[in-house]
């Protein structure tokens, strides 16, 4: 289950890439009202994707949110992972955030092969979804 912050970070980015016409940038106010998200939270989350150059943001009258690149080269999967973490339900099964399990036996393990399959199943499905994908629905 993904968090509440990882769902507004997603919302918040396809508001962004719906609003910016390239003249003026998105801001937080605007995305926190329409996309019914409290505000300081969103600031948080706003940081947190610029920090990890998802986003740019401007300061004074013409302040705001951009994206950093196209909506269709941001996946969800990089976005979750900024967000929540790993993608896999198992540290073992990790691909970017491997940690063998306390009390396991990886080679011996009967659980790790399906936890596998969920994982690249699941970012089967999340790689091919783009913030671009998401607005055009």
């Amino acid at each position: 289950m993904i968090s509440n912050k990882c769902k507004y970070a997603i919302k918040a980015l396809t508001y962004i890439a719906r609003n910016d016409d390239g003249t003026k940038a998105v801001m937080t106010a605007d995305i926190a009202l329409a996309q019914d998200i409290p505000r300081k939270f969103l600031e948080i989350i706003l940081r947190d994707l610029r920090n990890n150059r998802i986003l740019e943001s401007k300061r004074g009258k013409d302040g705001g949110f951009r994206l950093l690149r196209p909506a269709e080269d941001i996946s969800l999967t990089e976005i979750m992972r900024i967000i929540d973490g790993p993608i896999a339900m198992l540290p073992c099964v990790s691909l970017n955030y491997y940690r063998s399990c306390d009390d396991c036996n990886e080679a011996q393990c009967e659980v790790k092969s399906v936890f596998e399959q969920v994982r690249d199943r699941t970012l089967e499905v999340l790689n091919g979804k783009t913030i671009k994908s998401l607005i055009l629905n």
